[in-house]
């Protein structure tokens, strides 16, 4: 039984570091004596755990979605109009998730990833486009019910909001990522929670 819980919190700690690892450097530039550094371990210890570092790359992967659903997602549900949860997706995203240096010292690791692995490893980069697909997806459902109910302006559409927001959140990441200005990304996202305010049905 100890020794279970011993191979759990081993695995677990690979891919934390891993996590972090990758959010600053990359998967390219982390190698894996790298990882094996971070955690204290020998080579014959990781490989007890992965067989590769492309099956670390889908772990930590699932750790990174995990974190994501954790810090963006919080307290939505507690939200009662559909058009306001997408605003505290976008705050949580400004003060839970992209501020989180724990889980993400580098910044967004799935743009991080994107970047760097779309020409060169695609079949790994496919991962992060259905991440980001599934994300427009959360947005346009919310943006769809808030137009069901009458949040939101009956000629707009949900399919160009959800791009529109997507694309600002993904460029907030980008400059944050470069100057870490809260500032800026208070600016930025503030300017999303505006376009959002400026399609609101009025009574």
């Amino acid at each position: 039984m100890n020794n279970k819980k011993r191979k759990s919190v081993s695995r677990d700690k690979i891919i934390s570091e891993s996590l972090k690892l990758f959010s600053l450097k990359g998967y390219n530039n982390t190698s894996i004596n790298d990882i094996l550094r971070a955690v204290k371990m020998s080579k014959g210890g990781f490989y007890n755990h992965f067989k590769s570092k492309e099956e670390l790359f889908t772990a930590v992967l699932s750790e990174a979605r995990r974190v994501w659903r954790v810090q963006n997602l919080a307290d939505v549900d507690k939200v009662v109009r559909q058009i306001d949860k997408v605003k505290k997706i976008l705050v949580n995203y400004r003060d839970r998730y992209l501020k989180d240096a724990v889980h993400f010292p580098g910044g967004c690791v799935f743009i991080t990833l994107s970047v760097e692995l779309d020409d060169q490893l695609p079949h790994l980069s496919s991962h992060l486009s259905d991440g980001f697909r599934r994300t427009k997806a959360l947005i346009k459902k919310y943006l769809d019910w808030a137009k069901e109910k009458g949040e939101i302006r009956s000629d707009v559409s949900t399919a160009d909001v959800s791009e529109i927001l997507f694309s600002g959140i993904l460029g907030a990441s980008v400059v944050y990522g470069m100057d870490k200005s809260d500032r800026q990304l208070d600016k930025n996202v503030k300017a999303l929670i505006h376009y959002l305010e400026s399609i609101e049905q009025r009574s």
